[in-house]
């Protein structure tokens, strides 16, 4: 019999498309020593009642407790993290200004490592005890402090995808805040790249090198054009912003005169491996090339209602084949938890589909087939998130990683409104998906180890 380092039992939700959910009732999953879901059971299979018997009561089997579920980790696309030193501040100004008035003196903060160190170890424990087992990661222009939080991803057990920030530009970004000039840009990326492939040999979950120009206005056309050859050179991931707001959409239309998308695609930036964060201003152009690049798009619904100007149209996205994850944007967003971001995803396609303006009649306020349900907002945030970033992440299936998050819905300090013993399961993992807080998550797996546990 094959020999599995972990065996476990009990009821679990998994995306079997963008808007159905796939509930596996008293499964068994086998974990094979790589972390890897070698083999699911379900109970009306010949075998189940023979494996059950071969694995129960030994050390590595684990039967969910009554009211427990399993749910995929959550894949995070978008998270600032020297930002969490700032999150829940200043949500109530004008972009431009938020970013020259508290994010850029807290992020050059980060060439100090001892306060890098404090605020990256708080942001990753504090991510995976949110259920977030794999994160996409903005640092710092610093490159010791881009490492430092790759390193700590890599212990605390995290996957984390983590880029050193390019900004070059010597008119669009403050002096204290920026890249020395476009070669130390530049050569400051290819050695945290090479740094971090040599740290991923050793870190089972993995960690991955990210080219991040932190979005076109604050790099030169030589640093673009340097950073699309080096994530061709290194076949690494890419993220940037992109068509976030009114002023960095027009502000890329006046150097450019074409839209981000396309911009981004001359210097090398969209390949199978890009994320652009928020993307609220894509023309229909704009998608079919995301689409026939294989970038996806990571929406960030929280922040998107402070500082995008509009309601992304994710429905409309998604009908055009782009692939679309879910991020908190830590701190433009102020909640860590993609259980908040996906909820928050649900409420603003209502809007953009219902409209707001109420001085217009209601067959013109609104943006008509926007809205998206709960089922798909959990599909961005877990199978979405592993397509966008081509992992087998996100799905409760064979060859995918045992990335978890147990759920107990009757923790007495977050109980959920759940009063029958043979509830419709459909309807739980709606309350799990509404209700659920940090308190409900009991424990957290990443790729077959236990990284986060919360006693009763």
């Amino acid at each position: 019999m094959t020999k599995y380092t972990q065996v476990f039992q009990g009821t679990a939700f998994s995306s079997k498309s963008p808007k159905e959910v796939q509930i596996l009732k008293d499964y068994l999953f086998f974990i094979n020593t790589n972390g890897m879901i070698e083999q699911v059971v379900a109970p009306e299979d010949a075998d189940y009642q023979m494996l059950l018997d071969a694995y129960q009561g030994k050390e590595n089997f684990h039967r969910l407790a009554d009211g427990q579920y399993f749910l995929p980790g959550f894949v995070d696309l978008h998270v600032h993290a020297p930002q969490w030193a700032q999150a829940g501040t200043a949500l109530d100004i004008p972009l431009h200004d938020w970013l020259n008035t508290y994010t850029f003196p807290i992020e050059s903060k980060f060439s100090d490592l001892d306060f890098a160190q404090n605020v990256y170890q708080d942001v990753v424990s504090t991510l995976l005890a949110n259920g977030t087992t794999t994160a996409l990661y903005f640092a710092t222009v610093h490159k010791e402090a881009s490492i430092l939080l790759a390193e700590i991803c890599a212990e605390q057990g995290q996957r984390g995808l983590v880029g050193k920030v390019v900004m070059d530009h010597p008119d669009n970004n403050p002096e204290y805040y920026r890249d020395a000039d476009t070669q130390t840009a530049l050569a400051d990326t290819e050695e945290f790249i090479i740094a971090i492939k040599e740290l991923a040999k050793s870190t089972k979950q993995g960690v991955y090198p990210v080219v991040t120009p932190r979005f076109i206005p604050s790099c030169t056309d030589e640093a673009l054009l340097g950073l699309g050859a080096l994530a061709a050179k290194y076949d690494t991931y890419v993220q940037s912003h992109c068509s976030e707001s009114d002023w960095e959409h027009s502000y890329v239309q006046e150097r450019f005169s074409k839209n981000d998308a396309f911009a981004l695609h001359d210097f090398g930036l969209l390949r199978d491996k890009s994320v652009m964060a928020h993307c609220n201003f894509l023309t229909d152009d704009d998608a079919d090339l995301f689409a026939e690049t294989g970038t996806a798009v990571c929406h960030c619904p929280i922040s998107n209602a402070y500082f995008a100007n509009s309601v992304i149209p994710i429905a409309h996205l998604h009908a055009k084949k782009v692939e679309i994850g879910l991020g908190s944007d830590i701190s433009g967003g102020f909640s860590p938890s993609l259980f908040d971001n996906a909820r928050q995803a649900v409420i603003s396609s209502r809007m953009l589909e219902d409209g707001v303006n109420t001085a217009l009649p209601a067959e013109e306020r609104g943006v008509p087939n926007s809205r998206i349900t709960i089922n798909e907002a959990f599909y961005l945030a877990t199978a979405g998130g592993g397509e966008s970033l081509s992992l087998p992440i996100g799905r409760l299936e064979a060859n995918y990683a045992w990335d978890v998050q147990i759920i107990d819905t009757a923790v007495s300090s977050a109980k959920l409104p759940i009063y029958q013993t043979n509830e419709d399961l459909h309807d739980v993992f709606q309350k799990i998906m509404y209700l659920a807080r940090p308190e409900n998550i009991r424990e957290v797996w990443v790729q077959g180890e236990k990284v986060h546990s919360r006693m009763s």
